[in-house]
């Protein structure tokens, strides 16, 4: 009958005592957890999900935010740009100005120069001509000495021969570069 004992009792047949001793603690604890520890854990997960609502609601924020400050940003960027552009036009209408500026004085300076150079030329050339005047005067004075066999620079210098003679050639020439002018 040991044997019959030992299957009458097992976990599918468990004693009346210790079964309503184990339903009573179980009930205690389910009692204990239910009226402690249960609203405890309600009220932190009833916490933690306004902590969550509320970091939903702060993240919206902050991306609307950010939505905001990236708006503000391009805008400044786009006015940056349209600064930036507008500087540079100014700088190349400023130095398109000072080219021209720069190209005038050239020019100025160019015309000082020939000018100036037309001036010394025309100096030079009177001093020529005046130097050649007495040198071709002394010589067809001399010239005329030989030819005649006597001095003749006193005669020339009291006629004025070789300045009447000079004079003609300077106001011939005006009127045969004129007629070469005209056969051309």
């Amino acid at each position: 009958m040991a044997m019959t004992f030992a299957l009458d009792i097992g976990p599918l047949k468990p004693e009346p005592a210790p079964l309503i001793l184990g339903l009573v603690l179980f009930f205690i604890v389910f009692a204990v957890m239910a009226k402690v520890i249960l609203p405890r854990i309600n009220k932190v997960l009833v916490e933690r999900e306004s902590a969550t609502e509320g970091r939903f609601e702060e993240a919206d924020e902050i991306r609307a935010e950010a939505a905001q400050v990236h708006a503000e940003y391009q805008a400044l960027l786009a006015e940056a740009r349209h600064e930036a552009a507008r500087l540079r036009q100014e700088s190349v209408e400023q130095g398109t100005a000072i080219i021209a500026e720069l190209r005038a004085e050239g020019q100025r300076q160019r015309e000082e120069i020939i000018s100036a150079g037309h001036a010394v030329i025309d100096a030079e050339r009177a001093v020529a001509e005046a130097e050649l005047r007495e040198q071709v005067g002394a010589l067809a004075t001399e010239l005329a000495g030989k030819i005649v066999g006597e001095s003749m620079a006193d005669y020339a210098q009291e006629s004025g021969v070789v300045d009447r003679f000079l004079e003609e050639l300077r106001t011939a020439e005006p009127s045969q570069a004129a007629k070469g002018d005209a056969r051309d």
